[in-house]
């Protein structure tokens, strides 16, 4: 009996996983077990750096809050602390949009902070 050895198949599945490390450099992209090795590692990243994202973005939007609550001569944590006892319901990402495009908004919410 032949020995089988899983020509077309290896060859799919070896050629669907260097076609996922295209573009990686040197033998990473070019042979089948440093292409596979290199995946499995993105795969870690990919997945870890998604819930990093979130956090990254937060830091983001504190660092803007606090540049241009500042400049309005408030805190960070006394401008938030304003805005939650004046009621004031809105999350980090749309005050840090409205400190970059619309000054006029951002000095009514330290407004609405300075009066609470």
């Amino acid at each position: 009996m032949p020995r089988a050895k899983s020509g077309p198949a290896r060859r799919a599945r070896q050629k669907k996983v260097l076609k996922q490390a295209k573009g990686y450099w040197g033998r990473r992209s070019k042979t089948f077990k440093n292409a596979q090795q290199s995946i499995l590692n993105a795969a870690d990243y990919e997945y870890r750096d998604r819930r990093d994202k979130k956090t990254a973005f937060r830091r983001l939007w504190i660092a803007r809050i606090n540049a241009a609550s500042r400049q309005h001569g408030m805190s960070y944590s006394t401008f938030m602390h304003g805005l939650k006892q004046a009621g004031v319901e809105l999350d980090r990402k749309v005050i840090a949009d409205i400190a970059v495009r619309d000054e006029a908004g951002f000095e009514a919410l330290v407004k609405a902070a300075k009066s609470a």
